[in-house]
């Protein structure tokens, strides 16, 4: 039994299949158009129609642009965020947040891990993020000892975003490693470190536990140059069998010094000469890289995948994004950390971070007229894609409906259409311009509440009463 409500059939399961939609303005490939149609077969978009008025049962609304992806997440850190913000005796950098967060990791069950992960994804759902590529090392029990599915926690990511409803691009990490050349391993990392032919069978059966979720792919990632030794990295990567390869680059200053001291070259540097670096492949951060390296990766063709809040969080550095825009460079942004959770929060801190770093407003835009937050919306839209193997992104025929419809009552939006309104969400709605939300043509937020926001959160929160106490 269904009910039919404005177009929309809402099944037992409260999901809903939705028939046609109809936007008074939406974003689409070749830009912003007038009174658009959109007909939602099976979970994709089978048909837009532009310059038609609505049709009776057409749900309507005033906006409507394109769900983006989140091409990097680490879901258990999201239980962490706010936890490792006392300083130290030292300096505190990455390698100090390291700590709390293997500390943290340690004691996660497979249950804690579901619910961690189940509200970061509603929260990545209310903040417009349809996609999330989950870069997942959390692999065993407590002990290191692997679980009798090697595909546990695996299998409890896909149940979050089959609850949910996000977009999953499972990347299961290879960790081998403490540092480069093969040293061992760090004792908090006993939860991450498999061998080739462990990784291998755990691939396998993350493989049967995202078959039956719609929309689901897989990858391969690499923890990193420290965590993997060149032959390990040749063996792993074709286990990607043409999907994703996504890696860790770059990303402090002392990784650098110790590539350096390992190999003679820098982390990307050594990445483009010695693996098949191409547009399969995504570098996580590759913040710290030189003109060559930028230039070299943008020729490449693989996505830089920046991470701007983590980034910032960290102390890391900061990418640079406009010479890599100048070289014909492509990226997309991930939530890393989830330390917050945005698609507007990780846009403007990336054109923020650009600001302080050279002393100029709308850095990104490129040229004289255009908006900032076009450029950064549409570059981000096209290289999450790319990074998870889309082959088809945003309002278009054959394309997953993935449909975000912003608040035009919002007061930063009020008054604004077309490129105005992506500027006024990025650089001014702050977290609570996100109207309704569809994913895989599923409508799982409305009037910016996910339809499961409370049950994810009790259970969050039980969750963490346990882990923080």
């Amino acid at each position: 039994m269904s009910i039919h409500i404005r177009g929309s059939t809402v099944c037992p399961s409260g999901l809903e299949n939705m028939s046609t939609l109809h936007f008074a303005s939406a974003l689409l490939p070749s830009g912003w158009a007038d009174d658009v149609q959109v007909t939602v077969a099976d979970g994709s978009i089978a048909k837009v129609t532009a310059g038609v008025t609505p049709a009776a049962g057409d749900e309507r609304h005033p906006l409507a642009i394109p769900g983006i992806a989140s091409l990097h997440s680490h879901a258990f850190q999201r239980g962490m965020a706010g936890l490792a913000e006392i300083r130290g005796d030292t300096a505190d950098t990455f390698w100090t947040w390291r700590e709390t967060m293997y500390r943290f990791a340690l004691e996660m069950t497979p249950d804690d891990t579901e619910a961690v992960a189940t509200l970061l994804y509603v929260e990545m759902l209310e903040q417009g993020f349809t996609r999330v590529g989950e870069f997942h090392y959390l692999h065993h029990d407590h002990d290191g000892a692997p679980y009798a599915d090697p595909a546990e926690m695996a299998t409890r990511i896909a149940r979050a975003a089959a609850i949910s409803g996000i977009g999953l691009t499972m990347l299961p990490s290879f960790y081998a490693h403490g540092s480069f050349g093969g040293a061992a391993p760090h004792a908090g990392q006993r939860r991450f470190i498999c061998s080739v032919d462990q990784f291998a069978k755990l691939l396998d059966a993350t493989k049967r536990a995202i078959r039956e979720l719609p929309g689901a792919n897989i990858g391969v990632a690499p923890h990193s140059l420290r965590a993997v030794t060149p032959d390990e990295l040749a063996a792993i990567a074709p286990l990607a069998e043409g999907g994703p390869v996504h890696i860790h680059a770059a990303e402090q200053t002392k990784e650098v010094e110790q590539c350096i001291a390992w190999s003679g070259r820098r982390p990307v540097e050594w990445l483009l000469e010695h693996a098949p670096v191409d547009r399969r492949w995504c570098l996580i951060h590759a913040t710290h890289t030189t003109a060559a390296e930028i230039s070299a990766l943008a020729a490449s063709g693989a996505v830089a995948g920046l991470c701007p809040i983590t980034e910032a969080s960290l102390g890391d550095g900061v990418f640079p994004t406009r010479e890599f825009l100048d070289a014909g460079g492509r990226f997309g942004v991930g939530t890393d950390s989830n330390v917050l959770v945005g698609v507007a929060d990780e846009l403007r801190q990336l054109e923020y971070g650009q600001r302080l770093k050279h002393r100029e407003r709308n850095v990104l835009s490129g040229s004289p007229g255009i908006s900032t937050g076009r450029v950064l919306f549409d570059t981000a839209l096209a290289g999450g894609a790319q990074a998870l193997a889309q082959p088809i992104a945003g309002l278009t025929p054959g394309a997953r409906a993935d449909i975000v419809t912003l608040d035009t009552a919002h007061p930063s939006l009020a008054g604004r259409s077309k490129d105005t309104v992506l500027d006024g969400w990025i650089f001014a709605a702050r977290s609570d311009a996100v109207d309704c939300v569809w994913a895989g043509g599923n409508k799982v937020v409305e009037g910016g509440r996910h339809r499961l926001r409370q049950r994810a959160r009790d259970k969050f929160n039980a969750a963490m009463r346990r882990l923080v106490a």
